[in-house]
């Protein structure tokens, strides 16, 4: 066997060429041979969903990698699937060459072969190879159960049997087909014709799934019905983002796709910062919604895809995410969404402005959601954790084994930034000692799959050597291991393995329902990660009727995320008190118990008679809990306050004295610290207004080119947009009408956060000196384009750090402002659920306006009082603009809510809507409407349509590339000297010429003028 390259070689067993399939599958040699070749030529004459399924993620991983992939199919008879090629077609941005072979009613093409080369040196020399020729398509059944008998050739030119021109054979038939004249390029046009003109085959005489892989999209499950009810409920309450919780293995990322299929988005961004995550979801998006999807990396950079799934590490670039309009997506995912407080996802969610985002976590507390919930608005939209997926049957019952870690002595490895020193563990934890304990406990509780979570590749190393020396079939798989992640799944799911000893590579975005065992040889450095690791074997599956979880726990506090955890403590002794009445299984679900070593809870009560008291005790506490620097609004909802901070001065000197962060100590703050203390975290703040307007400087990047108060105000507008709870709590209904752009509007901010910043309403002479803000106005300048500017002097190098230090201060007073208003938050979200209980907003229908409004279902009946009308919402239309001037292109997509208008009589939600105009034509007569003023209209239908002449029109056509336009209007009734009748639509302003009504012109809605 050729040992090249550490013997990362193509061969499985030199000694076996036939695989027949049932008890001796394919699937696993054709994993191997992808993650170790440098070259794959495959053809088969059909492919299903199923069997793609199984390779996907090893060709997605082998062509990152630089391996080449050419790959043909054919259209023999119909069996290939529509959606495995769609699926399929994503890797073409990767480098793959994807082909057909287009057959004619004569043909037929039956050729399974798969070919494997390594090469070495630039001129691609082979080196090894190794060819499977046979009878397996790529379907599920094909690959892994069915009876299929497949040859394979090696090609080893060292060794004495080997038979080069056999190997080099297959590979010059494979190209002669490969460039056949009936060969066309894979592409989206060739899918669509080819499912159009697609005979689905009938099978009788064998089973069905061993040829035809029929498009099943199972129900949405009861929690994601209720979440998907839950997003629709707070998109009509005008959220713009919102973040969902739901545990490991509940199915986050198809209710994201299912959310993505009700409202109907065209371009669709699904971020997450592992190739795991990003393969799981391309194929859930393309099972589902039968899409085309793309892929944005450091390989590939496929900006045209309407579903693109991207590398926060690639997409989180300045440079890359200028290759997109903000606005260019539709929808965003953000999944994991607990890293969303990292400077990459930072940069992408302060770039993009979509009609909706959406973020996802397992994330299983608010402490942890506390830093992140700001991220999506405050807007926890749903939740659901593991015990009440256990409970609803949606993942499977745990028993739980806290062991005693007794060969270690955690308080001899050193402890440094919430960790331990990972060559010290390594020197601990690779021993036969501790091997021996875990593979004891190992015999007594495992069951028939198990997943090991260690620390290293020596660890891991070790362990799998370990095992296998006691006769159980073990791998030990990380970066550099022989066997990689998908041979050893799929190893581990046909029973060739046993224990897969794993490094990082299963925490995240990994499905594997058969895991039936977990161990956990590791510390583990927050709660999120613990619980990840448990919910990789929660996951159902047939006959498995539980997950059993060997958990071994040492000397150290590091070791309390895990209890914490699982019973919901917060400290030692909360801890201790649980234990103490066992308590531990009294709120479990049926099928789950927890049992500890009497050395570990004795331990616990040892621990709980140290209680930290200071604010350093505390802050740096709260990080090994969760695995990272709490940020200010973390600690506020574990603490009830950051009130503590003051012991070290302010919250950031706090920060600084704990030395967990690389970027904020001591000397960099030593110029911001009183700004960022008496400016923001302790600025007097009776309203929402100057967190918000501190999101808007920063946002506007106000340190580097200070924004005009007019700019300022309307990204002020912008920010408040996306807290509809605060601008409720905190503007008054007569005000909410004040639209983003306005004079009004303007004056308003005005004299609300900005003349508190800087005192701007009083003369120069009397204005304060010590202002953190100052208002910057030559003479002769409108106070619309004076400057709002930061009044200490910030070096280039510091601002994006003092934006972060800003950004974490605003959020930390919206959530404390949020808590103090409570009452009155829970009044306004009770009146939300009521108003919009019988207004629920569907997905679009068409792109025409009158579908978006005919979406809005009937609102309560009200009566004539005035208060009554006050507080009645009507569909509101930020971005459609009704044109005073010539035809403009407008935007229905975006709707939220605004109260009726003071003064409008009786509305109903739905027939009444609300837009701005746009243009002077109708700046004339009696009744001028001005550029930008809000107008209030009344849709046209059959019931009501009656006569249009002399009334205001608002009219709607579509341009050349089918995108809507709306222009306002009189109408004049015309009656020439024959007798016919023509309309024109006359302005109000005489420098506008008349127009004929055509048929292109569609009468939607009246104006209704107050």
């Amino acid at each position: 066997m050729n040992s090249f390259n550490q013997g990362r070689t193509l061969q499985l067993n030199t000694q076996k060429q036939l695989y027949t399939g049932g008890d001796d599958p394919l699937l696993p040699a054709l994993l191997h041979a992808i993650e170790h070749a440098d070259e794959i030529e495959i053809s088969v004459s059909f492919i299903q969903r199923s069997g793609l399924n199984l390779l996907f993620d090893a060709l997605y991983t082998a062509l990152n990698n630089d391996t080449s992939l050419k790959l043909l199919t054919s259209d023999y008879l119909g069996y290939t699937c529509p959606q495995a090629l769609k699926a399929l077609i994503s890797l073409h941005s990767l480098g793959a060459e994807l082909r057909v072979f287009e057959t004619k009613p004569q043909d037929s093409f039956h050729m399974k072969s798969y070919i494997f080369t390594k090469t070495k040196g630039e001129n691609g020399q082979i080196y090894e190879g190794s060819a499977f020729v046979g009878s397996n398509n790529i379907s599920e059944v094909a690959l892994t159960s069915g009876l299929e008998w497949t040859f394979r050739h090696d090609y080893l030119p060292m060794s004495p049997n080997s038979n080069d021109d056999a190997f080099f054979e297959f590979k010059r038939a494979f190209e002669a087909v490969f460039n056949h004249p009936q060969v066309t390029n894979l592409t989206s046009q060739w899918i669509d014709e080819y499912q159009k003109r697609r005979v689905k085959p009938e099978f009788r005489a064998v089973r069905a799934d061993t040829t035809e892989d029929p498009f099943e999209v199972l129900p949405p499950r009861p929690e994601q019905q209720a979440a998907l009810k839950q997003l629709t409920q707070t998109r009509a309450n005008g959220y713009k983002r919102g973040l969902v919780v739901l545990a490991t293995g509940m199915g986050k990322t198809w209710l994201s796709a299912l959310d993505v299929q009700q409202v109907k988005a065209k371009k669709i961004l699904f971020v997450a910062h592992r190739d795991e995550i990003l393969t799981q979801a391309a194929k859930t998006f393309t099972h589902l919604l039968g899409c085309t999807v793309g892929f944005y990396n450091a390989k590939s950079k496929n900006i045209e895809s309407d579903c693109l799934f991207a590398s926060i590490q690639t997409l989180g670039k300045t440079s890359n995410l200028a290759n997109f309009s903000a606005a260019h997506f539709d929808y965003i995912i953000v999944d994991e969404f607990h890293h969303a407080s990292s400077k990459m996802y930072r940069n992408v969610l302060s770039y993009f402005t979509p009609q909706f985002l959406l973020g996802l976590t397992a994330t299983p507390e608010r402490t942890d959601q506390a830093d992140i919930l700001g991220l999506c608005d405050n807007n926890l939209v749903y939740e659901r954790n593991m015990v009440q997926g256990i409970d609803a049957k949606t993942l499977a019952p745990f028993h739980y084994y806290g062991i005693w870690d007794e060969s270690v002595d955690y308080t001899a490895i050193p402890w440094r930034n919430g960790k331990f020193d990972p060559k010290s563990l390594d020197n601990h934890f690779a021993t036969e000692q501790r091997a021996k304990h875990a593979l004891q406990h190992y015999n007594k509780l495992a069951q028939t799959r198990t997943l090991a979570f260690c620390i290293s590749r020596v660890h891991a190393d070790h362990m799998a050597e370990y095992f296998n020396q006691a006769g159980i079939r073990a791998a030990s798989v990380h970066g550099d291991s022989k066997i990689k992640r998908c041979e050893a799944l799929a190893q581990l799911e046909s029973g060739k393995l046993q224990v897969i000893f794993s490094v990082d590579l299963f925490n995240e975005g990994t499905d594997i329902p058969s895991i039936d065992t977990v161990m956990m040889l590791r510390p583990s450095e927050s709660k999120i990660l613990f619980l990840q690791q448990l919910g990789r074997g929660l996951r159902q599956c047939p006959d498995k009727t539980h997950l059993v979880v060997m958990d071994f726990i040492g000397n150290h506090h590091s070791f309390l995320n895990k209890p914490y955890a699982l019973l919901g403590a917060h400290s030692p002794k909360e801890l201790a008190t649980k234990l103490k009445h066992n308590e531990q299984n009294s709120t479990l679900p049926d099928g789950c118990f927890i049992n500890y070593d009497l050395a570990i809870t004795d331990f616990w009560q040892k621990l709980a008679k140290a209680q930290r008291t200071t604010a350093l005790e505390d802050y740096q506490n709260l990080a090994e809990l969760l695995g990272h620097g709490p940020s200010a609004s973390e600690f506020f909802h574990e603490y009830g306050d950051i009130k503590k901070a003051k012991q070290q001065g302010s919250w950031f000197e706090l920060v600084a004295n704990a030395g967990l962060s690389k970027s904020i100590t001591s000397h960099w703050l030593t110029p911001f610290k009183i700004f960022l203390h008496k400016g923001v975290e302790q600025t007097p703040m009776t309203k929402c207004f100057k967190a918000i307007l501190l999101e808007a400087f920063v946002a506007l990047d106000g340190v580097s080119n200070p924004p005009s108060l007019k700019a300022l105000a309307d990204k002020s507008y912008d920010v408040l947009m996306h807290y509809p709870q605060l601008r409720a709590l905190d503007i008054a209904k007569k005000d909410q009408s004040k639209t983003k752009g306005s004079a009004a509007w303007f004056k308003y901010w005005l004299i609300n956060p900005i003349n508190a910043f800087t005192d701007i309403a009083k003369p120069v002479h009397k204005r304060k000196d010590h202002h953190w803000f100052v208002v910057e106005q030559p003479a002769n300048t409108p106070i619309e384009d004076a400057l709002f500017k930061l009044n200490i002097e910030v070096n280039e190098q510091d601002v994006a750090q003092l934006y972060d230090c800003i950004l974490e201060l605003s959020q930390y007073r919206l959530a404390n402002y949020l808590k103090s208003k409570s009452d009155k938050l829970a009044e306004f979200e009770k009146q939300q659920a009521n108003s919009t209980s019988h207004q629920e907003v569907e997905g679009k229908n068409d792109s025409s306006i009158g579908a978006e409004l005919t979406s809005v279902e009937s609102a309560p009946p009200h009566d004539n009082s005035a208060d009554e009308a006050d507080i009645i919402q009507l569909p509101y239309f930020p971005n459609l603009k009704i044109a005073c001037g010539h035809f403009k292109t407008g935007d229905t997509s975006d709707m939220t809510t605004l109260p009726a208008p003071e003064g409008c009589g009786k509305v109903n939600p739905q027939k009444h809507f609300l837009a701005h105009a746009s243009g002077n034509s109708m700046n004339g007569g009696k009744h001028p409407i001005l550029d930008g003023d809000l107008l209030l209209l009344e849709r046209i239908t059959p019931d009501n349509a009656g006569s249009i002449t002399n009334t205001t029109i608002a009219i709607e056509r579509f341009d050349s590339a089918g995108d809507e336009q709306f222009l306002l209007r009189d109408v004049q009734k015309q009656i020439n000297a024959q007798g016919e009748v023509t309309y024109l639509l006359v302005a109000r302003n005489p420098e506008y010429a008349a127009m004929e009504a055509s048929d292109e012109f569609v009468t939607f809605a009246r104006l209704r003028e107050f």
